[in-house]
């Protein structure tokens, strides 16, 4: 525990309002067609205290979770925060082998899960070299009798700021995942910097389809809406019409999506139809194509981008529909308590307009990498500052664009080129449904680009056409010298996709 002054009280949304506001609506599981509200949520989370305390968890364990998005997972979550433990969701989408090492470096106490995940959970136990398997609790089999035996007596456990809330283990796209703990204190800070400079309130409404192994799933709106008494409307996968259908029947006032999701959803036959108390769709994880931006706001829905991550915030951008107007393909500007600064390959700050390393310090950002101090001094520098490994400009005005990763920029004849840049340029081919693009060795320019792209469903989408494509909106340098046409993209266990996988393909 660390040594860090007690929060006043514990920032325990559910019991706060539970108490003021019994009868208000919490929690909406679409899947199951349940409607929790705030007391309702509080007291099952007191039920899975007791159940977690009674079953050996306690301060300073982690408790994992092996599930869809379901209430039962949101109570857990309070639950540990109860009894001084933290909630790690694991990936349901991982290999055994993968799920493996989570396992062996997180040790947890405790395994919750979904009858549909406890092979994958078995097999994951038995490669980790774990020395104690952890218990099994199966959230259909075996959770309903023993919540119902257990009570609701669990003494109170003191939080400090810095205690973990939740693990969060990143996809691993540049090596073996690490554990990244999300401390009470960014939490609360996020909440209270998003619903500031988002203008959110007790009366929005928000769905959550990411994955609650995501931040995205707890964090942008969740976590947030909670504080302020708002309401969150739960999906347990995310299927286009259905996210839609739930949208306008709950009167969603703001919609998170990616970018391959809003792509669905502008697909949809539900697509177009009037959501009067939507305020905007907010696209984040990956930069948005314009030309999906410009038909969202075609299809009549305002339409923002934003920006974050597991390790800060991770709402970290605030825009109006205004300024998302002015400046398209912008984030905005930094939310409250969060400090920025960019600063170049050569270290100082850049110039208007310059790309340069995102750094981020203030109170949302994570407290460190699980069991991994090296890790941890790797990102976070002595006076704080987190590296992002995310180049960013900024205007005049003190807006910001994400112009892409720093390690997936590459360097053709001397030229700088980011490969976010190239794929919105081809993303505006008609023809394009998806495409990644990386930088691969060439003896003459040191690196070209290589553009993997998955032709829209009917589309007789040529390689040499979209070179053609490329050549009427970017310079020569910046044109990929290579199309590789794939049915799929190959992705890593997050959804995101696996540039190293990628480059590493044969030609």
């Amino acid at each position: 525990m660390s040594s860090a002054p007690l929060f006043p009280t514990h920032p325990d949304p559910l019991r706060f309002w539970g108490a003021l506001d019994a009868a208000r609506v919490a929690l909406v599981d679409r899947t199951r067609d349940e409607r929790v509200t705030y007391a309702a949520l509080s007291a099952g989370a007191d039920r899975w205290a007791a159940l977690l305390r009674g079953a050996g968890a306690g301060p300073g364990e982690i408790v994992a979770v092996l599930s869809g998005n379901r209430r039962e997972v949101v109570e857990a979550f309070y639950a540990c925060g109860r009894i001084g433990a933290a909630l790690l969701p694991l990936n349901w989408r991982l290999s055994a082998a993968e799920l493996a090492f989570v396992l062996a470096d997180a040790r947890p106490a405790l395994v919750l899960g979904e009858g549909r995940f406890r092979a994958l959970t078995e097999d994951a136990v038995r490669g980790s070299g774990l020395p104690q398997e952890p218990r099994w609790i199966d959230l259909d089999a075996e959770a309903p009798a023993l919540l119902a035996r257990a009570g609701t007596a669990v003494a109170a456990v003191p939080v400090q700021p810095e205690d973990a809330a939740l693990i969060l283990y990143t996809s691993g796209s540049t090596g073996r995942p690490k554990g990244a703990v999300l401390p009470h204190r960014q939490i609360l800070w996020n909440a209270l910097a998003t619903t500031t400079a988002w203008e959110l309130g007790s009366g929005d409404v928000a769905p959550v389809s990411t994955p609650l192994f995501h931040t995205g799933g707890w964090n942008v709106f969740a976590t947030p809406l909670w504080q302020r008494g708002g309401r969150v409307v739960l999906f347990d996968a995310f299927d286009a019409d259905a996210f839609l259908e739930g949208v306008e029947e709950e009167g969603c006032t703001m919609a998170l999506t990616v970018p391959t999701q809003l792509l669905m959803l502008a697909e949809s036959l539900r697509w177009g139809r009037p959501l009067p108390r939507l305020r905007a769709f907010v696209s984040g994880g990956a930069p948005c194509p314009p030309s999906l931006a410009e038909r969202t706001r075609a299809a009549g829905y305002r339409f923002r981008e934003g920006y974050g991550l597991t390790e800060c915030g991770p709402n970290c951008f605030a825009t109006t529909d205004v300024l998302a107007l002015r400046k398209p393909g912008s984030v905005g500007r930094p939310v409250p308590f969060l400090e920025m600064r960019l600063e170049t390959a050569d270290g100082r700050e850049a110039e208007p307009g310059e790309p340069g390393e995102l750094l981020l310090r203030g109170p949302q950002r994570f407290a460190g990498y699980l069991r991994a101090p090296e890790k941890t001094a790797e990102v976070v520098t002595p006076d704080g500052w987190l590296r992002t490994g995310d180049l960013a400009r900024r205007d005049e005005e003190g807006v910001y664009t994400i112009c892409g990763r720093r390690k997936e920029m590459f360097i053709s004849g001397g030229e700088n080129v980011f490969p976010g840049e190239v794929e919105t340029a081809l993303s505006d081919h008609p023809g394009v449904a998806e495409v990644v693009v990386v930088g691969v060795p060439d003896p003459r320019w040191g690196e070209v680009g290589r553009a993997f792209v998955v032709p829209r469903a009917g589309s007789a989408l040529s390689e040499g056409e979209v070179i053609t494509h490329a050549r009427a909106r970017l310079a020569g340098y910046k044109v990929p010298k290579q199309v590789i046409l794939l049915a799929e993209i190959p992705r890593l266990g997050s959804g995101k996709p696996d540039r190293r996988a990628l480059a590493e393909a044969a030609p």
